[in-house]
């Protein structure tokens, strides 16, 4: 039978569905193996008058092969896995662009999975991403589950950290700086005339980069206090649904300060706006009332008020260095974790200028 006369009266190429490998071993009259044996560019193992029915029927229907069922059968998916703990925090957004490009430009996709700041989904993400045949993961996670790192592990793919450490888990990991920038902001406002310190920042308990800018900026009050008369400092971790608390805190800074200036250190965007907002609903001014340093250069960071003193991280560089180590270990890399920390940059602006 001619191969193209079979092909007119057939009812699954006038199918507005995509066609599958099915469909063209049924359109040709041979077996799916054919056909792929076909796709894998191994025609000389098919007769000329297969080889070419097989040929027509990929035409007709016009059918492309799965790029993801072609790279599995070659053992390859060329997915990284990204987790991130909160999509909507700035940070993990600009380290996520920084990432996915290190990545394109290596021939990678990134497939991400956003936790929500749900400590308890961060095996579920590493399971999840692992079925999809991901070859590595990028974690910028809360790090609290102890078991993600065992189902890591247990799969045998690399991992690099960001930003924050996990439990258990050996692996690369890339950060801020945060002792430097913590120092940089706190000795700013110093070096401004502030001598009241609040920090302020999420719940701090087992994030590990919370914790090290906290422990930083203790030791930068102790450090100092000698050496800076009437400086003291204090810490405060403000909750998402704690408008009241962090209202009274900033209240209590006043006071504390008496006559000296008080001023704030805020440890990430997320809880720079919950500052910006307490701020006016108290009807305070930035540098004037209060002082502010905040973790992370925002795109509203310089209409804010005065303008809002920044410390900005350099999110684009931590997602391309994450991703350059593991591109590395897929490529064979062997060497004991390593650790990669980069400096901030401190961006003044009014908010950090005494009225």
């Amino acid at each position: 039978m001619n191969a193209k006369k079979a092909l007119r009266t057939s009812p699954v190429a006038a199918s507005a569905a995509r066609s599958t490998i099915a469909d063209v071993a049924r359109e040709a009259g041979v077996s799916k193996a054919t056909v792929s044996r076909f796709l894998n560019h191994r025609e000389r193992l098919l007769t000329p008058d297969i080889a070419t029915r097989v040929e027509v029927a990929i035409a007709a229907l016009d059918y492309s092969p799965s790029p993801m069922a072609q790279a599995l059968k070659r053992g390859r998916s060329r997915l990284i896995g990204l987790v991130v703990a909160d999509v909507t925090n700035p940070f993990s957004v600009a380290v996520l662009r920084g990432a996915e490009k290190a990545c394109q430009d290596a021939g990678y996709l990134l497939m991400l999975f956003n936790l929500g700041n749900d400590s308890r989904r961060e095996t579920e993400a590493i399971a999840a991403l692992t079925a999809y045949q991901v070859e590595g993961f990028i974690l910028n996670t809360l790090g609290r589950d102890a078991s993600a790192a065992t189902h890591a592990a247990r799969h045998g793919k690399p991992v690099v950290l960001v930003d924050r450490r996990h439990q258990g888990m050996q692996a690369d990991f890339v950060s801020l700086d945060n002792a430097g920038a913590v120092q940089l902001g706190a000795q700013h406002l110093v070096d401004a005339g502030y001598r009241e310190l609040l920090f302020v920042s999420e719940p701090v308990r087992d994030v590990s980069s919370r914790e090290d800018r906290e422990a930083a900026f203790r030791r930068f009050i102790s450090d100092s206090a000698a050496e800076v008369p009437g400086l003291q400092g204090r810490t405060y971790e403000s909750d998402v649904d704690d408008a009241r608390g962090l209202d009274q805190a900033l209240h209590s800074l006043r006071q504390r300060a008496g006559k000296r200036l008080p001023a704030i250190v805020s440890s990430n965007a997320v809880v720079t706006l919950r500052v910006a907002a307490a701020m006016a609903r108290l009807g305070w001014h930035f540098g004037a009332d209060v002082g502010l340093v905040g973790f992370d250069d925002t795109e509203w960071a310089p209409y804010v008020g005065p303008g809002l003193s920044t410390i900005a991280q350099p999110t684009d560089e931590l997602g391309r260095i994450a991703a350059g180590c593991l591109l590395e270990r897929l490529r064979g890399l062997d060497l004991p974790p390593r650790q990669i920390l980069l400096s901030g940059q401190l961006l003044a602006r009014g908010s950090s200028i005494p009225g």
